[in-house]
């Protein structure tokens, strides 16, 4: 066999032994490879160099001391004064080649750049778990022996309100068969005060019952006049029509809802009216409680279900009255799941969906007392919706099944193609 280099694999790389002897021909010790101005500093700082030296090259079309082109005055100038840029290794010193034209702009490291691709990953990656810039100046320190200051961790972060704004205006589906609403409580500092805020959330679910988050607002309290004018922003940005919306309990919210989709069916969220329910009820009683309501909202049909109901009431009016007179009061919208086969009314009543997501964001809220800002908070909750919504891969349990009775209901508001499928 004919003789080979021995190379050895790091990563997606490869480096000849030859390469490597050469590279450490004046290793001194642990701290000539690894010390500031060490030798995978330098190496660093010569493979930008010579990166930035061959963007240059083809920017001017022909080799460092090769015949130019007759048609071309432009011409090498030197270099710029070293830059210090920052990494996510280190801090580097790079010197940028320069043209006499001043028309070359080096795509690795662009005019004015400090940072190369890359450490504004980092950086958000840690704001994204709801650390403070604190948090943020100390790890980096500590990990990288860099100093970033909050300004810095600022304009990094910046980047993101305008993602969120894009995303927040961006065209909607003309459909969407079910959407849950729902809204958990934050605090922000505001004025020297601690206040809530409450953060509203809509969530979707496509012709193919993939999820969607259809977009986040930021209101002083959960109320049915705000969720009004979440309902007409989903309108006018593209969505015409949701089958069923599925909400919590929340007085007038429904209303709202017939305002600017007077044809969707409500749905009252089952979890949520089973809490309210229980709040009446001492802490001994509970389970029995909940077990009978369950009776309720696990009938097979919804006349079996009012008889349910009726036999919850003979047992438990004389204790809790007020708890049948909810429940018979929001009949109309408590009941719609019925008109759906049981494989396919968890789905419906209850707001499971957009809970399990809530309680994520509720997570990253823990570690934090209070944002600084209300922008602090859309930016943390943003990134934490980016990374949940990156796990949903596969539709929703038996939405094949779910489809075909939806478009038996609702065939002559669903598009033709879906129905076809």
């Amino acid at each position: 066999m004919p003789n080979r280099r021995s190379k050895k694999k790091t990563g997606k790389h490869e480096f000849s032994d030859e390469l490597l002897d050469q590279l450490l021909e004046s290793y001194d010790g642990p701290g000539d490879m690894f010390g500031p101005e060490g030798l995978l500093d330098s190496l660093k700082s010569r493979l930008v160099e010579r990166s930035l030296a061959a963007e240059l090259t083809n920017h001017l079309g022909y080799e460092k001391h090769g015949n130019r082109a007759e048609t071309s005055a432009n011409v090498r100038n030197g270099s710029a004064p070293k830059r210090k840029i920052k990494t996510e290794t280190g801090e580097l010193e790079i010197s940028v080649p320069r043209d006499r034209d001043g028309t070359f702009e080096p795509a690795l490291l662009p005019k004015y750049a400090r940072r190369l691709e890359g450490f504004d990953d980092l950086v958000i990656s840690l704001y994204a778990r709801g650390m403070t810039t604190r948090d943020i100046q100390d790890q980096v320190k500590d990990i990288y022996a860099i100093e970033v200051s909050p300004d810095l961790i600022s304009t990094v972060t910046s980047q993101i309100m305008e993602e969120v704004t894009e995303w927040q205006n961006r065209p909607l589906d003309e459909v969407y068969p079910i959407v849950y609403f729902d809204a958990l409580l934050a605090k922000v500092r505001t004025d020297g005060k601690v206040v809530k805020r409450a953060v509203y959330i809509a969530l979707g679910i496509d012709l193919e019952g993939q999820k969607e988050v259809l977009g986040m607002w930021l209101g002083e309290n959960e109320g049915a006049k705000f969720w009004l004018s979440i309902l007409t922003e989903l309108k006018n940005r593209g969505m015409q029509d949701m089958l069923i919306a599925c909400v919590d309990g929340l007085k007038g919210f429904p209303d709202a809802i017939e305002a600017e989709f007077p044809k969707t069916d409500v749905q009252l969220c089952i979890v949520h009216m089973v809490r309210h329910s229980l709040r009446y009820v001492g802490w001994k009683e509970r389970k029995t409680v909940a077990a009978d309501l369950k009776t309720i909202y696990r009938a097979p049909t919804e006349k079996a279900a009012l008889q349910a109901l009726a036999k919850f009431r003979e047992k438990w009016d004389a204790r809790f009255p007020t708890i049948g007179d909810i429940w018979e009061r929001n009949w109309t919208n408590l009941s719609t799941f019925f008109d759906f086969p049981i494989e396919i009314r968890r789905v419906i009543y209850t707001t499971n969906a957009i809970e399990s997501l809530n309680h994520s964001m509720r997570k990253l809220l823990k570690t934090k007392k209070a944002f600084p800002t209300e922008q602090a908070l859309m930016k943390v909750l943003y990134l934490a919706l980016k990374r949940a919504s990156a796990k949903w891969t596969m539709p929703i349990q038996n939405w094949g099944y779910a489809m075909q009775r939806f478009t038996i209901i609702y065939g002559d508001r669903l598009p033709i193609e879906s129905q076809a499928a």
